[in-house]
């Protein structure tokens, strides 16, 4: 008995003495949203605003737009996933690809795109957009999720 219990012991000190990944979940900073309802629905549903991995790498998550796809409704998009960016320590500067999913691509990609260029300026991000059949939220008619690269220092 004595030889097992120092070898569970010696295998339980070989793993935690283990580091975890650098550009793992578990050792990125997790943001999750500071308004207590929004965080709810997170926490329920099993994600956050953004991981931010140890090199830097900011991913968040897919911020809706809808019902109606109009202006306003990007601009407020865009407005929530540049306070995103600034809380994970990054700006629009730092956005290195976009993926936007539409239900309907053509219409909402001319107003999207509008709106976008009040945000980033030349060099442009990579961009990928989508149509789909319908998303998550039902109302919802856009989905933009984000990469960006936290500046070094």
């Amino acid at each position: 008995m004595p030889f097992q219990r120092t070898l569970l012991l010696a295998s339980a000190l070989a793993v935690a003495s283990q580091p975890t990944v650098a550009g793992t979940r578990a050792s990125a900073q997790i943001l999750y949203s500071d308004d207590p309802h929004e965080r709810a629905f997170q926490q329920s549903a099993g994600f956050s605003d953004a991981v931010i991995l140890a090199d830097g790498t900011i991913y968040l998550s897919g911020i809706v737009v809808g019902p109606e796809a109009d202006t306003a409704a990007y601009e407020r998009a865009y407005r929530r996933i540049g306070a995103i960016l600034t809380r994970a320590g990054a700006s629009w500067d730092d956005v290195v690809d976009i993926t936007s999913f539409h239900t309907e691509i053509e219409p909402q990609v001319a107003v999207m795109s509008e709106v976008q260029k009040q945000f980033l300026t030349a060099p442009y991000p990579a961009w990928t957009a989508v149509q789909v059949s319908r998303l998550y939220l039902e109302a919802a008619r856009t989905e933009i999720k984000v990469v960006a690269k936290r500046p070094a220092g």
